[in-house]
């Protein structure tokens, strides 16, 4: 626990906190654009069978485009033309007002489809007819990304908590662009699917790592600022990629666009330090001495880190690290470890299954989806800013569960509200997609302070894993609608109400240092060790004296 008297020392908010939050905020630019770019790139846009061949033919002789159509293909209930039938053969008795209308024979589009392009110059739909009976590969799409991102937060998590936090950041970077760039020239459906799996496997670890990191180097009373800050980078680049992608209506020049942003991080990772708390769990402490004395140097406090070696920095985190390896499993192992691993476990799944849920259904209120997009955005942004306030006032459990249950009252709402009240119920969906994002600012601070040190990277990856197995199942909840049109709006409501259950479990973090170890969670610790600070200052007493 004295880790925080030596950031209190140096100054736990200064200049050098400041840059790690920038470099930060930058490099979640790309995560959170490739999180939502299926709700632009998989859109299906208006079609129809495509009847070129039998105008080639000259079948149709002068009529015009609409008799064509008529003739060609069966009208659906609102008068527009079938998106996956055509007629055998031409009717053009439809074009006489005769009373007489025989049966006739219907069959599937048999020479591809046409596509409406006044929007979209160009989709996944349109570049491999994923239309009709193929209409649920363009969801498929999502869910495969979400479940790279889940494996990815998994691997990540671990891979950070024994390589460390900056080389797994820089190894994210790398290959969340290579891959991103990549899924952009792919040259088949197959080859695209898994390019974004493993772009969404590689690109997870950006938010697991930086997320920690921010919290990891800054004093207790601006850990909530941070993570309003943290997660303010989501909403900008959610506001944002509403713009370019009105800009760039073709699939393919949208994902690079979204991929490029990445290398403006790899080259701002040089001035991104290693977690010092990391560092000394795991006995480097000469190395965490360094990266603590470029802080004070930074922040103009020199005089405190040339007042501490680095074997002294040895007593600040009492661990076995020597003998000791910590994984998954040590999630599970100690009693209050483990319910603290189900709490949170089943509180990210139903923020992330809720959040998207609302978040991928941008087209399914009869809006402008750039307008919806940018006004989901837009609202984050005060949704976000009073946690600020509600942070202190109420505390991280009671905001938690208050904001879930919220969420949970809107989804029921708009079940009872007719689907040609678009605005009415485009109003709604945004008050909760924007309660949805108080909760998912909330849970990735709120677990950062539950987890120690030495599990803290596992805990996030954990949970993380969990967010993302939620979130490559929203895509195919929303699908449920073709059953029954508030389906999906139920179960979410219910999730979101149940989750609100078990976030009032959880321990409250409100002013309190983090925990470094399992035993400071089991509450068995013996520190023996007294105030790192306080001892060093006795010291000089002495020596004056």
């Amino acid at each position: 626990m004295k880790f925080e008297e030596i950031l209190s020392e140096i100054n736990g908010f200064g200049r050098f906190q400041k840059m790690v939050l920038i470099i930060n905020f930058l490099g979640r630019f790309s995560l959170a654009c490739h999180f939502l770019l299926a709700n632009f790139i998989t859109v299906i846009p208006t079609h129809h069978c495509d009847i070129n061949y039998l105008d080639a033919e000259g079948i149709f002789g002068n009529l015009s485009r609409e008799q064509r159509l008529t003739v060609s293909i069966p009208a659906q209930e609102d008068g527009t033309p079938s998106t996956c039938h055509m007629f055998s053969y031409p009717q053009f008795y439809l074009l006489s007002n005769s009373s007489s209308h025989p049966e006739v024979a219907v069959v599937q589009c048999q020479n591809g489809w046409k596509y409406d392009n006044s929007t979209f110059i160009s989709t996944l739909a349109t570049q491999w007819d994923l239309v009709c009976e193929k209409r649920a590969m363009n969801k498929l799409t999502t869910t495969i990304f979400f479940i790279g991102v889940m494996f990815g937060a998994a691997a990540f998590g671990s891979l950070s908590a024994i390589f460390g936090r900056k080389p797994m950041l820089l190894v994210s970077y790398l290959t969340g662009t290579g891959f991103g760039l990549g899924s952009a020239f792919s040259s088949s459906f197959i080859m695209f699917a898994v390019l974004r799996f493993f772009t969404g496997f590689s690109i997870t670890g950006i938010v697991i790592i930086a997320s920690v990191l921010n919290v990891e180097w800054v004093s207790i009373e601006q850990r909530k600022l941070v993570g309003v800050i943290d997660s303010l980078s989501w909403t900008f680049a959610i506001m944002s990629l509403s713009l370019i992608a009105y800009c760039i209506r073709d699939w393919r020049w949208l994902t690079v666009a979204i991929s490029l942003p990445n290398i403006i991080s790899i080259i701002t990772w040089w001035w991104v330090p290693e977690s010092a708390r990391w560092l000394i769990a795991n006995g480097k402490v000469d190395k965490a001495h360094y990266y603590l004395h470029k802080c004070a140097i930074m922040n103009r406090r020199e005089d405190v880190t040339l007042r501490i070696k680095p074997e002294d920095l040895a007593n600040i985190i009492v661990t076995d690290r020597g003998n000791r390896k910590y994984s998954y499993l040590d999630l599970v192992r100690t009693p209050k470890m483990r319910r603290l691993a189900l709490l949170t476990g089943i509180t990210w799944f139903s923020v992330a299954i809720v959040a998207y849920g609302i978040g991928f259904n941008i087209s399914g209120f009869g809006l402008n989806i750039y307008f919806t997009q940018f006004v989901y955005g837009a609202i984050e942004v005060p949704a976000k800013l009073i946690i600020y306030y509600l942070l202190d006032t109420f505390g991280r459990r009671k905001t938690q569960a208050v904001f879930l249950l919220l969420v949970g009252i809107t989804l029921m709402t708009n079940i009872f509200i007719p689907r040609d009240m678009t605005v009415v119920r485009t109003v709604i969906a945004i008050l909760g997609k924007g309660f949805s994002a108080t909760c998912f600012g909330t849970i990735i601070l709120y677990s950062s302070e539950l987890y120690p040190t030495v599990l803290r990277q596992n805990g996030m990856g954990y949970n993380s894993f969990l967010a993302r197995l939620g979130v490559s199942l929203a895509p195919l909840i929303l699908l449920l609608d073709d059953i029954w049109s508030h389906l999906s709006q139920v179960i979410l409501s219910s999730i979101a109400l149940c989750a609100a259950l078990v976030a009032y479990q959880l321990p409250e973090t409100r002013g309190i240092c983090l925990p470094e170890t399992i035993e400071d969670i089991e509450g068995i610790r013996k520190d023996t060790n007294g105030s790192l600070l306080q001892h060093l200052k006795t010291e000089e007493n002495v020596e004056v004296g």
